[in-house]
């Protein structure tokens, strides 16, 4: 069974824009969502930062109903390993994918975790949703 960690643009995405692909992450078999309280909030800020509507805050909850919300490690503000290098504000999204025993991290930040895509780190593959439901399918 896959045990995928959400990203916080992944859950945000998906609450925003409700014909989005993104949903398909909730309706896969053999597999379990979890995500990190940090990544939970961040969702919920960049919702209100977006005017989000009522609905679409209602529809991150409804989503965060059906994914195991996990603890966030806290970022030390050092290197996480001698070769990774991710902002501060990235750091707890991969901590807490790691702690949580993730076979895969699904995020959508091009910038910061892009070139890790298709990567392993600590046991976990990184990449893009659009990716991970493509092997899923294959």
């Amino acid at each position: 069974m896959d045990r995928i960690f959400l990203d916080a643009n992944i859950l945000f995405s998906a609450a925003y824009r409700p014909d989005t692909g993104l949903r398909r992450l909730w309706s896969l078999a053999g597999v379990r969502r979890v995500t990190s309280v940090y990544a939970a909030e961040e969702a919920r800020r960049n919702l209100s930062r977006h005017l989000s509507r009522p609905k679409q805050r209602e529809d991150l909850e409804e989503l965060l109903g059906s994914v195991e919300v996990i603890a966030t490690a806290p970022s030390t503000g050092q290197p996480l390993f001698s070769t990774i290098e991710l902002p501060d504000k990235d750091q707890p999204i991969l901590l807490a994918a790691i702690g949580a025993w993730a076979t895969h991290l699904l995020s959508g930040d091009f910038q910061h975790f892009g070139s890790y895509y298709g990567k392993r780190i600590e046991g976990v593959l990184i990449l893009t949703p659009g990716d991970y439901l493509s092997s899923r399918t294959e």
